[in-house]
């Protein structure tokens, strides 16, 4: 009887795949601007069956504009993030609509940081995986990565670039 909390502890302590002991990059709090490059690697999913009732026309349209729309350049999306002590200290993610994903870090250094990330959102839609990859260049600049899997009824990938600088110590509507 008194094995099973043991042999549950093992099987969660090695089961997981993740870091035994966090460490906080070396990186301020307070508040970044962050530039993210994101370049979508695969067509855009539609609906199963959704192509079939358009008519020729309205599909020809649609098959068009969805070509257009793979062949545009990368999109540049700048933003602010407030870093937490919290934030910090879990592994931060420099995007604020992680908070329902589910994490695991990889690796965790001063300088390094991976995690893999599932997510869900509402039953029935898109769920993604992937990972996350951050690299402190110094305390005010990071760079990183995001690679990730969109399943729904079609599948399609993504890939995210991003740089953030450290703008100041606190976060809030005067900055």
């Amino acid at each position: 009887m008194r094995l099973i909390p043991l042999i549950a502890l093992l099987a969660l302590s090695t089961g997981t795949g993740a870091v035994d002991k966090v460490q906080s990059l070396n990186i301020k709090l307070g508040l970044w601007e962050v530039a993210t490059t994101v370049a979508a690697n695969t067509e855009i999913p539609i609906p199963a069956g959704l192509l079939e009732k358009l008519t020729p026309e309205q599909r020809a349209r649609v098959e068009e504009r969805i070509k257009a729309k793979s062949s545009d350049a990368p999109k540049v999306i700048r933003r602010k993030y407030c870093l937490t002590k919290k934030q910090l200290n879990r592994g931060p993610t420099f995007s604020p609509d992680w908070e329902s994903c589910n994490h695991v870090i990889l690796a965790s250094t001063s300088n390094r940081l991976e995690v893999r990330f599932e997510c869900a959102s509402k039953p029935q839609e898109a769920k993604s995986a992937g990972t996350l990859q951050i690299e402190a260049i110094d305390p005010e600049n990071v760079k990183g990565c995001v690679r990730r899997a969109i399943s729904r009824d079609r599948p399609a990938d993504s890939s995210w670039i991003f740089t953030a600088k450290w703008t100041h110590p606190i976060c809030g509507p005067a900055k």
